[in-house]
């Protein structure tokens, strides 16, 4: 399977929170879609990660992927080891991605931003001739970064009113995390996933008041944008 746009993160449920609106978006526009989570979520204070699997498949259903499956890290463990990023080559060369949107590069959780380092470094290896693993050389054309999480100016947003509905449904499909039952709040612990869901609704919303709509998803890029069409360009600057 040769996918147009592929999102890796550290565990299910973060690209849902993250770029979910921008992922159903090109797929209603056509493209093949896919998630790469690279642990199980098996650290989570809730759910089991079996849990969590059939929370995954539901939520892909929701946001009409086509692709999804879990790299093998250990939750809590993730860093840019050789073999992590040979696997990770592999699904690259496999996959074929034109378009790989990773999480941003700084993060409050370790597995975030070790997360991105993994992915670019196995989206560069998947380049290399003489690596020993199997299949095709290849790299992708675009690297995004989502920085929904992040303090910084994003380079672009993407418009996903449309999309926002069923976005939150698809979050909501990880009922362990954001539904979960009394008996499963922790009475004593602080988590940040007891607010996470609305923080990300009120982020959707900030974002989309800055191009001009009610919801968005940000992203950065690392190079230079190019326009064709000065006269055409979107979001009105006074």
């Amino acid at each position: 399977m040769n996918l147009d746009l592929l999102a890796i993160a550290a565990h299910p449920d973060d690209v849902e929170l993250t770029c979910g609106g921008t992922l159903l978006k090109m797929a209603q526009l056509g493209y093949k879609t896919g998630i790469l989570d690279l642990t199980a979520g098996e650290m989570g204070t809730r759910g089991t990660p079996q849990i969590r699997a059939k929370e995954a498949a539901k939520a892909a259903k929701l946001l009409r992927i086509s692709w999804r499956d879990v790299l093998g890290a250990r939750d809590s463990d993730v860093h840019a080891s050789r073999r992590h990023k040979l696997r990770l080559a592999a699904i690259i060369r496999q996959l074929r991605p034109k378009t790989v949107i990773l999480p941003y590069w700084e993060a409050r959780h370790p597995d975030h931003y070790h997360a991105s380092q993994l992915g670019y470094e196995g989206c560069f290896l998947a380049g290399l001739k003489q690596l020993p693993i199997a299949g095709e050389t290849y790299r992708p054309f675009k690297i995004l970064y989502s920085v929904s999480y992040a303090d910084v100016r994003p380079t672009f947003v993407v418009d996903i009113s449309a999309q926002y509905a069923q976005r939150r449904k698809a979050i909501l499909a990880f009922a362990s995390q954001f539904r979960p039952k009394k008996s499963e709040r922790a009475s004593k612990v602080h988590l940040a996933i007891d607010r996470l869901e609305e923080e990300m609704n009120e982020l959707a919303r900030h974002y989309g008041r800055l191009i001009g709509v009610p919801y968005g998803e940000p992203f950065l890029q690392k190079e230079l944008m190019k326009v064709e069409d000065v006269v055409k360009m979107e979001v009105r600057s006074i």
